[in-house]
């Protein structure tokens, strides 16, 4: 089972944090789930503008090809003016419908408000919706309270939430096999 986790922002260090702690224990979960990581930072990626996934090139094409390899996704954003980012919705556009079609889909959002997890309701469910793919019940909004100097998580609740969604994760993927 081949799980890609979306870093979906080209700012901040936030998201990137949660998910690295969500793939932590995955990994302590079941080792042998392949793990890949799609930071979109590292990434050159075109805007999508309506050609077919396969007319991409450069890094466009490779990140197009990660999402379509991938057997589960774990996608993360920060969450800035009420909304995900241009660069995941960019990413949505471009990838085919069938990338995520009957694959499973765990979500985490940082934000600064604590109102905006419901962006993962609100958005990110109806656009798991739209591919056919299963959500896990569980989702991780991380508010910039919820670290502390060093970037790491202390909130026990938000731990105790990345257990889950890791948890789900393994366990729905594993089912739909």
């Amino acid at each position: 089972m081949k799980l890609l986790a979306i870093c979906g922002t080209i700012t901040g260090s936030k998201t990137l944090a949660v998910l690295n702690k969500v793939l932590e224990e995955v990994k302590n979960g079941d080792p042998a789930i392949e793990i890949q990581l799609l930071d979109m930072k590292q990434y050159d990626v075109q805007f999508c503008d309506g050609r077919s996934p396969d007319a991409y090139t450069g890094d466009t094409k490779q990140v197009i090809d990660m999402v379509s390899s991938a057997d589960c996704f774990l996608i993360g954003t920060p969450i800035f003016q009420g909304s995900i980012t241009g660069v995941l919705k960019n990413l949505f556009d471009l990838a085919p419908v069938s990338a995520f079609r009957h694959k499973v889909m765990g979500f985490i959002a940082t934000g600064g408000t604590y109102q905006h997890y419901l962006v993962i309701e609100n958005q990110l469910k109806p656009i798991a919706g739209y591919f056919r793919a299963y959500t896990a019940p569980s989702y991780v909004y991380v508010h910039n309270d919820h670290f502390n100097a060093a970037n790491e998580i202390t909130d026990r609740d938000v731990l105790d939430r990345i257990s889950y969604l890791a948890e789900e994760l393994i366990m729905m993927q594993k089912a739909l096999k």
